[in-house]
């Protein structure tokens, strides 16, 4: 499995642990209210839920509202498909959240794993925001090193995007620093107010925030009849 597929996994039974949904609400809240993945189209998200579903994470069940029971028939179309976890998937998932890999401290995967701190044990928090201020300091230390051996050759506008990456790098180790003091004084996040990084500088290839993953997939059009 590609880790790109692995966190679209993950993302998934994550959003279906809080409620089921059918395509549509899963699509929507991965592109928007989850804010870690860019567009990507229905033909990325189906077979993910597709494998799920043989895994026995998830199961399939006919939407069961009153719009979907009258909709459906007067448009001449199937019903929605609802998706809901299983008590395998949900034993699956709080297994994948308590992984503190090196795999957690990479730029996408990372991003999944913090949007669902709030699902997420204080010690594997901190072991998560630890390895990736590690990954981070490494990657700036590479960064420094690499400016310092091609400063002379570099014009002035190649010097100031290498800056910039590297200020981008900085901030976000500030604001792991600021995340790891409060999970150790016993402090949650709650609500929107916390602080996040800039955002991240593509060109530079430094991450100065969380990464949105997914950044080649392609939208689709939104299609309420999807199941």
């Amino acid at each position: 499995m590609s880790r790109r597929a692995g966190i679209l996994e993950f993302a998934v039974l994550g959003l279906l642990r809080e409620s089921p949904m059918h395509g549509y609400e899963l699509r929507k809240r991965l592109n928007t209210s989850l804010g870690v993945f860019r567009a990507f189209s229905y033909g990325t998200l189906y077979p993910c839920l597709k494998t799920l579903v043989a895994n026995g994470w998830l199961i399939e069940e006919p939407g069961n509202t009153p719009e979907d029971a009258l909709a459906a028939p007067l448009a001449g179309r199937r019903a929605k498909i609802v998706y809901r976890l299983t008590a395998e998937g949900k034993e699956h998932f709080e297994l994948l959240l308590s992984q503190t890999g090196p795999d957690a401290y990479e730029d996408e995967t990372f991003a999944a794993r913090f949007a669902f701190f709030g699902q997420t044990s204080r010690d594997v928090r901190m072991r998560v925001l630890e390895g990736r201020r590690s990954r981070l300091e490494e990657r700036l230390e590479k960064m420094s090193a690499s400016l310092a051996r091609t400063r002379e050759r570099l014009d002035d506008y190649t010097l100031e995007l290498q800056r910039h990456g590297m200020e981008s790098v900085e901030r976000e180790v500030r604001w792991l620093n600021e995340l790891i003091e409060s999970e150790r004084a016993g402090r949650d996040l709650k609500g929107p107010a916390a602080e996040k990084p800039a955002s991240r500088d593509t060109t530079s290839g430094a991450s100065g925030g969380l990464p949105r993953p997914g950044g080649d997939l392609r939208p689709d059009t939104p299609d309420d009849t999807a199941t």
